[in-house]
């Protein structure tokens, strides 16, 4: 006879967790991930489900974080009250599939998903975010770009709930842009994107830069070198001067059936520049263009 799956609907964390610590489970939050990935195969695993984790939802300040729940869909998100640091995570949460995913798909589930082309890490590396990752032996925080380690490969352990993305507040400052690029204007699986964040001195001079790009490598990328050869320019044509010169030999694009290799490296440079110019741009003229 087959195994029939368990089915668990913990509510509160410590429930959840006692749980993962008894065995492997299947977690669902907004099922956005899991139920396309079965196809036509019925679902084998043992499912959690963390839908009436409520402690996990929302968004909250503490002494040096804003601190973003597991649960909170890309809805909620869109929804709060954040500084122009993040509007590159809100322009990111517009692309995260239909608005019916968008109310239902949570932040937690797109970064533990880890697509190359999940919309919402460049703009949270870009932020500098970490994830904070609970088991019943405690709890630690991995920054987002050691927690993603390849292709649909985490740092998750099989006892451990992430429970929350960390923002620094020093990370907080400045503007930033999200550009994404794919072979329609909506519903589109990236060909490349990019998160841009500025912070601009008294001139107007770019003092701190942070760029990440996605869908262009096993893992989205932030690109160090380019975010120091930006220190000291202004966004525009000076910023772009920089980014022509720039490599771009940190990124692995392949070939795939949404584009060659060649025309990812190709369109990053653009994107690049444009997002740069964008978030170094007013507030409202980066929400006009």
């Amino acid at each position: 006879m087959s195994r029939v799956p368990r089915y668990a609907r913990p509510s509160t964390v410590a429930e959840a967790l006692a749980l993962l610590a008894d065995g492997r489970w299947r977690c669902l939050a907004g099922g956005t991930d899991v139920y396309p990935a079965l196809g036509d195969r019925p679902l084998a695993d043992d499912v959690l489900d963390l839908n009436d984790l409520e402690a996990l939802c929302g968004i909250a300040e503490s002494d040096g974080d804003i601190v973003i729940g597991a649960r909170t869909t890309w809805s909620a998100l869109l929804a709060a009250d954040l500084p122009p640091a993040f509007d590159a995570l809100r322009q990111a949460a517009r692309e995260v599939g239909s608005v019916q995913i968008q109310n239902a798909g949570t932040v937690a589930g797109n970064l533990c998903n880890a697509s190359p082309a999940a919309d919402g890490v460049p703009p949270l590396l870009a932020l500098d975010a970490a994830v904070e990752l609970a088991s019943q032996a405690g709890t630690r925080r991995l920054p987002l770009a050691d927690f993603l380690r390849g292709n649909r490969e985490t740092a998750l352990a099989g006892d451990e709930l992430m429970v929350a993305v960390r923002v620094p507040k020093a990370a907080a400052r400045g503007r930033s842009a999200f550009l994404k690029l794919g072979a329609r204007r909506y519903l589109v699986i990236a060909i490349a994107m990019v998160a841009a964040r500025l912070t601009l001195d008294g001139a107007g001079r770019i003092a701190e830069a942070a760029i990440a790009v996605g869908a262009c490598s096993p893992v989205a990328r932030r690109l160090a070198r380019l975010e120091t050869a930006l220190a000291g320019r202004t966004a525009g044509a000076d910023s772009d001067a920089a980014v022509a010169a720039h490599p771009f030999d940190e990124l692995a694009p392949i070939d795939d059936v949404r584009g060659t290799a060649d025309y990812r490296r190709a369109a990053v440079r653009e994107i690049v520049a444009r997002a740069v110019r964008l978030a170094g741009a007013p507030r409202d003229a980066g929400k006009a263009a």
